[in-house]
């Protein structure tokens, strides 16, 4: 059961008050710390993703994990919130088939497993899942409102991030979103909420605008500042060389020095978002 219902009768509160997830999370510390036993703690969360309750049960553990997913679909992450003894870069990704959880093992091109051709307003970037790089493919919608004000929806992707995005293209670009409603998908449920996704966003609404797919083969990455510039990322090289193991040809990154091997592919740095659209679209 969670620790926000568990009950200490010493104390003469409710269960699940600030005083019993206090005093229940120190005798079960105290009993892991004097005989060496590991003890797993579930906790309830909100609608947000958020540890429900008092705050002081993060502050009081060694280690917060959070285990997340969609029901509608079969995958899960695992994350590391906090860690005292160790690093929160690490994520596991697992598949729930019928015998339970099973470890995904390379999970770069999981989420491009059913895309088959280019459409317009689909873009894949890379992102990263901890120190993974998982290949997540962005789709965009962009069509005209039959009301007076536009709609703007983002699932999987941060609703602010998209009208930012959306009027920096305006600004920009000179393109107007104002008579038109725009909608953004993650494929395969996941989220994403690193800023190197701002790039293959931003293109996949231009693509959608224009109704005009990109080549094939064409992966992006890379933050999108609000004078357009585009800004470096983390772990770029990771990035690249899982997306050549992929099949990728070209890659849209941004500009900075690249300690790669030898490639067969097209790495194209760019400083701004004019420059990568160009690169992208021609």
């Amino acid at each position: 059961d969670s620790i926000q219902t568990m009950y200490n009768p010493e104390l003469q509160t409710a269960a699940g008050s600030v005083g019993q997830v206090r005093e229940c999370t120190a005798k079960l510390l105290q009993f892991a710390k004097s005989t060496g036993i590991a003890v797993l703690l579930i906790g309830h969360v909100t609608k947000d993703g958020t540890i429900a309750g008092p705050r002081l049960l993060e502050h009081m553990v060694d280690v917060v994990l959070q285990f997340e997913g969609d029901r509608s679909y079969s995958f899960r992450v695992l994350r590391a919130l906090k860690n005292r003894f160790g690093s929160t870069s690490e994520s596991g990704i697992f598949s729930m088939e019928a015998g339970g959880l099973q470890e995904v093992a390379n999970p770069a091109g999981l989420f491009l497993e059913d895309r088959d051709g280019e459409a317009a307003g689909s873009v894949i970037g890379a992102c990263m899942e901890g120190n993974r790089p998982i290949m997540a493919e962005f789709q965009a919608l962009v069509a005209k409102t039959p009301y007076g004000m536009p709609r703007r929806t983002a699932v999987g992707f941060d609703y602010n991030r998209v009208n930012m995005l959306l009027a920096i293209l305006e600004k920009r670009f000179g393109l107007d979103f104002g008579i038109y409603d725009a909608y953004v998908n993650v494929v395969g449920g996941m989220k994403v909420n690193e800023p190197a996704a701002d790039l293959a966003v931003a293109a996949a609404l231009v693509s959608s605008y224009r109704n005009r797919p990109l080549p094939k083969g064409i992966l992006v990455f890379g933050e999108v500042g609000l004078t357009g510039e585009v800004r470096r990322v983390s772990a770029p090289e990771r990035r690249i060389m899982d997306g050549v193991n992929l099949g990728f040809s070209k890659f849209i990154v941004p500009d900075s020095k690249l300690q790669l091997p030898s490639v067969k592919a097209q790495i194209v740095r760019v400083k701004t978002l004019e420059q990568a659209i160009a690169a992208m679209f021609g």
